[in-house]
């Protein structure tokens, strides 16, 4: 089928033109008083707030230009009795309407899905427009098919996409020159014989339904060229199917078929066949030698589960499952195929066939990093970088591949994509959205090789293959943005795809201090092939908000550009010839880039635009820095976006206490910045994201920005208590950092590093003289054990921890630890071995402070993870522990001559008490 974002505006222009031929540029004369949505013979109300009351204020006034109006566009976003009074006016004022849009679909989610309209039926009276040759329904709330619709018998074109459709009535065979039907995504469970009776029919979609049969009449389409049957419940097609004589395309994946009638293969002008993702055991041989058929995940040749296979025959196994809950980072694949899920929670599927032999396949979530992360100007990042390899392995069939993501915030015009890296660039998958539960997303895509992969927020992209004969690409989220490719633009085939991103309006103003300034969608228009087109290509891009094509005063109208890597946006006004109409403005390029309309009083626009464009893609963030209550030298540092801060802090401020976050400050997606602790205070240990003791961070809006480092100082803190610093600065760890943030503070221009700087306390230190460093953790006791059985301290457990390495996840089961808690600090502590052993070892223990038994409780987890070395370490510490308190216990004379303390020997006890 053709690509939704040029087939269906393209259908609207060419059935509306049928038998009415029209002007190559639509006319810009609306005459005096008309409108400004009124242009011509078309009535645009779909980008207008409150369309129908516009609607009934035309026909109240029973303007004369109505009567010239052939294209009406009406959004259903509206209350229903509103809109049902609105349409019941369309045959009466508007008597020769040739094309007809009731969309929903202008709104959008919070992940980028496009919103239903509230249109549930149609007035009967709509039944009287007899010149209307092209209607469109889809996004609506449509249940049954409107009565009046199979009365439009000059109807040509018709779609009803993404609706709740059930059945078709019969009375739909009454449409004799219908060309064009959609009826894709609804609920569609078999369709009216009289579907057959359409013989002008030459397009029929009807993909994401439940259709588990299909009618034998449908044999009767014969002048039918593209049938599109994909994702429904098919087992079998009926043998009528060989009689469409006119068939191109057929399209049948995703379905349940067992078998195909063989006369497909024989059908004169088919050029595809596309039976991938079925129940396919056998096939004619002549389907499978042709050329056009595709086949991938079918079982072909494997034996059916419930026949009876005689003596010799190989079993057909089920699908083997692995889910790796432990530190493993590979896992085996055969032939057979299999199911799995990783520790980090990515799920994969190998298809039966996928591997011709046995091979291992490796893993590893990567902590994102700007090396590792391919991001566009206005995209955001919603996972980390999953790893697969052997990398570049070809399979036989896709591989299913599932990422869990950030649920992101409401963005208007945004989806959510799977983001993969082969041969050294970046592409995005087809990826569809499954809700497991509330806030946990997955996004699902087919792979066909390994390599790196990560789940990204972009703007909306609409992309077409442009022949030479010419093409047409429209923007689904910005209905009036559109590129005409003319014939002979390109000799061959080239891929070509848009992007359109909203600025508000209200930012603008503020930027520029001019209450009037106003600036179209900013389109982004990308290509492969040769860089120039070998005919001019038309843009076309909505004027300003409040801006018309006659009220405008075109000095003020601005063209700009931008070429990357170029730091500039570019004037081009006089450049190009802008032809405007009422709402539009078109002009001619040979060439992709950056296109944005502004309109100002400034005359130097270029250097405010590149101001406005950074604007776009800055965040406001708030950075804090909080000390745990129990260990003032365990640090939390985290770079927060000002929304989520008041909610973090509620959480944190149980165990956590610190200062008051920083100011606000802004930030790029993926951009790099530093914290170095000031004034006496050091990072305590090395990390791999430490440099010189400086740690390192790169922003990225929806992930958790934080790390726990511990800190320490040389100064004297048996004195007085050390009161030191933590600053952040921007980008990498330079060679010098400065040791003050005062001197950065100072100069705080556009080229500033220093962001904020927060205050650290390290409590004076008293009773530890001559214990030296390593007494810092007692200052807090766990009260783990007891002083008679055995006390460890955290000194003794940072000791503990500094010895697990690799084995702690073992360690901590063995604990009695939950697998989603690990799975927790795992996340929380990406490539920090060192942070995860001594998240998992203190918060355990500070659950068990306290309680009977938790000491030997740890020594037996280690025992049984095979870490004796570690378990006589601790039982060596206990036992010093003992004899330093029965000494404390003789030395006072607490002890009794004849009694033996507790884990003494006999012998011990009769030994005479020292004062």
């Amino acid at each position: 089928m053709a690509a939704a974002a040029e087939g269906l505006e393209s259908r609207e222009a060419a059935a509306a033109s049928k038998d009415a031929p029209r002007p190559a540029v639509e006319s810009v004369d609306a005459g005096p008083g008309a409108p400004p949505f009124l242009a011509g013979n078309r009535l645009n109300l779909d980008l207008y707030p409150e369309g129908c009351h516009q609607l009934l204020h035309l026909c109240a006034q029973h303007h004369q230009q109505l009567l010239q109006v052939e294209f009406l566009r009406l959004s259903t976003h509206e209350d229903p009795q509103l809109l049902e009074a609105t349409l019941a006016q369309v045959p009466g004022n508007l008597p020769h309407l040739r094309s007809l849009v009731l969309k929903g679909g202008q709104h959008r989610g919070a992940l980028g899905a496009c919103l239903q309209g509230t249109l549930t039926t149609l007035p009967t009276g709509l039944s009287a427009l007899a010149h209307l040759v092209h209607l469109d329904l889809s996004f609506n709330k449509l249940e049954t098919l409107p009565a009046c619709v199979p009365q439009l018998r000059s109807l040509d074109t018709l779609l009803l996409s993404h609706n709740r459709l059930s059945v078709l009535p019969e009375t739909l065979g009454a449409l004799h020159v219908l060309t064009f039907l959609t009826v894709t995504h609804n609920c569609l469970q078999k369709l009216p014989p009289a579907l057959g009776a359409l013989s002008a029919l030459q397009q029929l979609d009807l993909s994401e339904n439940l259709l588990d049969t299909l009618p034998p009449e449908i044999g009767g389409l014969s002048n039918l060229t593209e049938l599109n049957l994909a994702s429904n419940r098919l087992q079998s097609l009926p043998v009528s199917l060989v009689g469409l004589r006119s068939l191109r395309l057929l399209v049948l994946h995703s379905n349940f078929l067992t078998s195909v009638p063989a006369g497909l293969a024989h059908l004169p002008l088919l050029t595809r066949l596309d039976l991938r993702d079925n129940q396919l055991r056998h096939l004619p041989p002549e389907l499978l030698d042709a050329p056009f058929v595709r086949l991938q995940g079918n079982p072909l040749g494997e034996a059916s589960p419930d026949s009876l296979s005689p003596p010799g025959t190989p079993q057909v196994l089920e699908m083997p499952k692995l889910f790796l809950t432990s530190d493993l980072d590979s896992f085996p694949v055969t032939p057979q195929g299999c199911s799995v899920t990783l520790a980090c929670g990515v799920r994969l599927r190998f298809p039966a066939g996928a591997t011709t032999t046995p091979i291992t396949v490796h893993y590893r979530l990567w902590l994102p990093e700007p090396a590792l992360v391919s991001l566009g100007p206005h995209d955001s990042l919603l996972s980390g970088v999953l790893e697969l390899w052997p990398h570049g392995v070809a399979f036989q069939q896709d591989v299913s591949l599932w990422l869990l993501f950030v649920p992101p915030r409401a963005r208007r015009c945004h989806e959510v994509v799977v983001r993969t890296r082969r041969d050294n660039s970046w592409s995005d998958l087809e990826t569809h959205l499954e809700e497991e539960a509330p806030k946990r997303l997955w996004a699902r895509c087919q792979v066909p090789h390994f390599s790196w992969f990560l789940v990204v927020l972009r703007p909306v992209s609409n992309a077409c293959l442009v022949p030479p004969e010419g093409t047409l690409l429209c923007s689904s989220g910005h209905p009036g943005v559109k590129v005409t490719f003319p014939p002979g633009a390109t000799e061959e085939p080239r891929h070509v795809s848009m992007q359109v991103v909203h600025m508000a309006g209200r930012e603008l103003r503020a930027l520029l201090g001019e209450p009037e300034a106003a600036v179209s969608p900013l389109l982004c228009l990308s290509q492969s092939g040769p860089p120039s087109f070998l005919q001019p290509v038309t843009v076309q891009l909505p004027l300003p908000p409040g801006v018309t094509g006659f009220s405008l005063d075109h000095s003020r109208l601005h063209l700009l550009y931008w070429a990357p890597p170029a730091a500039t946006w570019d004037d081009i006004t006089a450049q190009v010839v802008l032809e405007l109409t009422h709402l539009y403005a078109r002009f001619q390029v040979t060439h992709f880039s950056w296109y944005w309309l502004w309109y100002t009083t400034k005359t130097c626009v270029g250097g405010l635009a590149r101001k406005a464009w950074e604007r776009l893609r800055l965040h406001q963030v708030n950075l804090i820095a909080l000390q745990r209550r129990r260990d003032p030298e365990q640090v939390l540092l985290q770079c927060l976006p000002r929304n989520k801060v008041d909610a973090t802090l509620r959480r944190l401020l149980e165990r956590y206490r610190g200062p008051e976050p920083s100011d606000t400050v802004e930030m790029f997606e993926g951009e790099k910045f530093f914290a170095a602790f000031e004034r006496g205070i050091d990072v305590d240990a090395d990390r791999p994201d430490c440099v010189e003791g400086r740690v390192c961070f790169v922003f990225y809006s929806h992930l958790k920005n934080v790390k726990e480092v511990y800190i320490t100082t040389a100064l004297d803190r048996e004195a007085q208590a050390v009161r030191g610093q933590v600053s952040f600065y921007r980008g990498s760890v330079p060679v010098e950092v400065p040791q003050e943030a005062e001197a950065a503070r100072q100069r705080k221009g556009a080229d500033a590093l220093w962001m904020a700087t927060l205050p650290i306390k390290l409590p004076r230190l008293q009773g530890l003289k001559g214990h030296g460093k390593g007494a810092r953790l007692s200052l807090a006791p766990l009260n783990l054990g007891d002083a008679e059985t055995g006390f460890l301290t955290q000194s003794n457990l940072l000791s503990v921890a500094g010895r697990l390495g690799p084995d702690w996840p073992a360690v901590a089961l063995h604990l009695g630890m939950p697998y989603r808690e690990l799975q927790r600090i795992r996340h929380e502590f990406r490539d920090d071995l060192d942070g995860q052993i001594r998240h998992m070892l203190f918060s355990w223990a500070e659950r068990q402070a306290g309680q009977p038994g938790a000491v030997e409780l740890l020594l037996q987890a280690l025992e049984q993870s095979d870490r004796q070395d570690v378990a006589e370490e601790v039982r060596a510490i206990l036992e010093l522990g003992r004899h330093k308190y029965q000494d404390s216990i003789r030395r006072t004379g607490l002890a009794a001559e004849d009694s033996a303390l507790p884990g003494t020997s006999a012998s011990q006890s009769t030994e005479p008490a020292q004062a």
